[in-house]
């Protein structure tokens, strides 16, 4: 059943039966190689033969390229920006000064635009952009009307005298327009941060008002899973609460028709309406002047979720993503000119900016705004059927969807566009890596990534010229001096350490926005290891160079001095049928007693019993070890998580210590906040729970919260 071709070969499991059957896979088997015609057609490939043609540089293989771009930096990034052809107002004087972390000083000299890197790739008769909504066919938005609104706004943004680092905020959904006003902000230097209709409107002001933004673009409404969600209300209170604010620049949607102010008068900025903002004459590419600014001038800020306290404001450099975003979306994605990504995303996430930084490459992203299961559970697949999608981006969690409905996108839609995949967003399982090759495409390149808001781009991920095995990330990405630390400071191979980066990425916050910022941000990665990054993952590197982040460290499991990542607990349990989500962390009980609860939220019409714990428990003993065994197994309505999907470990830990609700976690910025009552019920009125009053006072006392 091999099917082989000059693009890549796929070496199926033979123990596997139908595509819709379970799938036995071994972490580490050999899933698929790539063949001879992908490998001399990858970006990687022509990028190998550039520098051995234009720098005199050749390497054998990809860790050997890997090993020089983390050793020699002024090399490796200052061949970067030959090779992508940054454009800059002024030369720079040298490739890094300081190389101090943080504070690591890139390209000092520059002046340049992201946005300007952008809209050097508008084609007239091509699209830009391809978006679609529930229940809309895919509709494409030309390069001339994208570019041209983007220079008409940006033009428009400074007769409202915005100015080179003024903060322009949006509450927008993944549309065409939310694209367009970050792209017109940064075109002009000014500093852009963006939050989803989903957030309720104190999610958002603690995020917008540590920014004091001078202008809001906003939305009145959205479609959801089939509903309409008023936001008016929450658009009128946000705006309510932005000292500063002096524009609110209003989006209408369909789900009210409607054309009138979201804000009426009687306040003090004014209220705008975005077709009149746009209704002026057009800006043509030779009259429109970019902002050119210095490298690490602020380009937009991205959130950390907002679930311990308020959420970080991490402010990134123009230049530092530009490169950053080239590097990966080129050699780690092998994204090229005409292709079409698509990521489900909503404007809050990093996964935004990065869909909408393929246009960098000259790619043409796929925005979707709506509900992935809406109408029905495939419906992404449908749409990547309808857009000829070539990558396709994906979260295990969904995968977990596909495989359980028993859905095959392989047989329901033609997928031939389709090249590659990649999963990420939480650890990804042997099953999942292999789900794909046998539900989708045989010759498909699998190519699972991880990285972080952080530096906004990928750690480890997909090398096109190299073979995909179970379970296993391909590589540590070009530029990225990733390690497994054990907790005397020393790297380790097949054991699982700190993730850790021991040399500075261009990508790499500025700062965080606000007061102390720069204090805050060494304190956040730079306390445990002074001069070295740590990103608060379990990670580990294997002998041949595969990688696997295995969920936070910082909510760590640890029995019998052995650590444990939490995602080999929810690859088991999240397996078993009756399961919807599990969430387990580890407390650390007074007089060095030890407690590990696993929360388990189950289908809809199942009760926990015996039968299920029972199976649990004799999975997790016979697949991974005694020691990840839960103490005890409770059922909860749900599993606290972001409004992304990521699990709250670390907020339900402080829960279960007795910190109440409100200083554990932002209810905003929780999927379903019954989930963190339910754990703070439990701690409540549990007779059987050993961290009663008295203990969890102890406890706290110790340090232990």
């Amino acid at each position: 059943m091999d099917v082989k071709a000059a693009a890549g070969s796929y070496a199926p499991d033979p123990k596997a039966g139908a595509a819709d059957e379970p799938v036995t896979v071994a972490e580490g088997e050999l899933l698929w190689t790539p063949g001879p015609r992908r490998v001399a057609e990858a970006n990687l490939t022509s990028f190998l033969d550039w520098l051995a043609r234009e720098c005199g540089r050749r390497f054998d293989g990809y860790d050997e390229l890997w090993r020089w771009s983390v050793t020699d930096l002024p090399g490796f990034w200052g061949a970067l920006w030959d090779y992508f052809d940054i454009r800059s107002a002024t030369p720079y004087s040298e490739v890094l000064g300081s190389r101090d972390m943080p504070g690591a000083q890139w390209f000092p000299g520059a002046r340049l635009n992201y946005a300007e890197h952008v809209l050097r790739h508008e084609r007239p008769g091509a699209d830009a952009l391809l978006f679609c909504s529930e229940g809309a066919a895919p509709a494409g938005v030309p390069w001339e009307d994208f570019a041209g609104r983007v220079r008409i706004l940006a033009t428009r943004l400074r007769a409202l005298g915005v100015r080179p680092g003024d903060r322009v905020c949006g509450y927008l959904p993944n549309v065409p327009q939310a694209a367009i006003a970050m792209l017109a902000t940064t075109a002009v230097g000014a500093v852009w941060a963006g939050a989803s209709p989903d957030f309720g409107s104190r999610g958002v002001v603690d995020r917008f008002s540590q920014l004091g933004p001078k202008v809001l673009f906003c939305v009145d409404g959205y479609r959801y899973g089939g509903k309409t969600f008023d936001r008016r209300a929450e658009a009128r209170l946000i705006a309510e609460a932005l000292p500063g604010l002096e524009h609110v620049i209003h989006l209408p949607s369909p789900v009210h028709g409607e054309t009138r102010p979201v804000v009426d008068g009687g306040h003090p900025w004014a209220d705008l309406l975005w077709d009149d903002v746009l209704d002026h004459p057009p800006v043509s590419a030779e009259d429109f002047a970019f902002e050119h600014v210095p490298f690490d001038h602020p380009l937009w800020v991205l959130f950390s979720s907002g679930t311990t306290g308020l959420p970080k404001a991490i402010v990134h450099g123009h230049g530092g993503i530009l490169l950053e975003q080239l590097k990966l979306q080129t050699f780690h994605m092998d994204l090229r000119e005409g292709d079409r990504p698509l990521f489900f995303t909503t404007t809050g996430w990093m996964m935004w900016n990065f869909l909408i930084s393929s246009l960098l490459v000259g790619a043409c992203p796929v925005l979707y705004d709506g509900n992935p299961a809406h109408p029905e559970p495939d419906v992404l697949w449908r749409i990547a059927q309808d857009t000829r999608t070539t990558f396709f981006g994906a979260s295990p969690a969904y995968v977990d969807l596909m495989s359980k409905a028993g859905i095959v996108p392989g047989e329901r839609y033609d997928l031939s566009a389709l090249r590659t995949v990649m999963p990420a967003g939480s650890p990804v399982s042997p099953q999942c890596t292999a789900w794909f090759h046998r539900n989708v495409k045989a010759d498909l390149w699998v190519a699972t990534g991880s990285g972080g808001t952080d530096c906004c781009t990928g750690f480890v991920g997909g090398v096109p010229t190299l073979p995909v095995y179970a379970g296993e990330m391909q590589a540590r990405s070009l530029g990225v001096a990733a390690y497994a630390y054990d907790e005397s400071g020393r790297g380790v191979v097949d054991e699982v350490g700190e993730l850790v980066i021991s040399e500075p990425l261009p990508s790499m916050p500025v700062t965080f926005w606000g007061p102390d910022g720069d204090e805050r941000y060494r304190r956040s990665y730079f306390g445990d290891f002074p001069g070295v990054w740590r990103h608060g993952d379990f990670f580990k590197v294997n002998a041949r160079g595969g990688c696997f982040v295995l969920g936070r460290s910082d909510a760590t499991l640890n029995r019998q001095g052995v650590r444990i990542g939490t995602a080999e607990i929810y690859r088991v349990v999240e397996a078993l049928d009756e399961v919807a989500a599990a969430l387990i962390v580890s407390l650390d009980l007074p007089d060095e007693k030890f407690f590990m609860p696993l929360f388990v939220a189950l289908k809809e019409g199942r009760t926990l019993d015996a039968g299920i714990e029972d199976t649990i428990r004799a999975r997790l003993r016979r697949e991974y070890s005694p020691r990840h065994v839960p103490d005890r197994i409770i059922q909860v309505p749900a599993v606290p998580t972001t409004l992304t999907g990521k699990k709250l470990e670390v907020p339900a830990r402080r829960i279960l210590l007795g910190t109440p609700v409100e200083e554990a976690a932002d209810r905003s910025a929780v999927a379903d906040p019954r989930a963190l009552d339910a754990l703070a019920e439990y701690t409540r009125t549990q007779r059987d729970y050993p961290l009663a009053a008295p203990a969890v006072a102890t406890a706290a006392a110790a340090g232990a919260v």
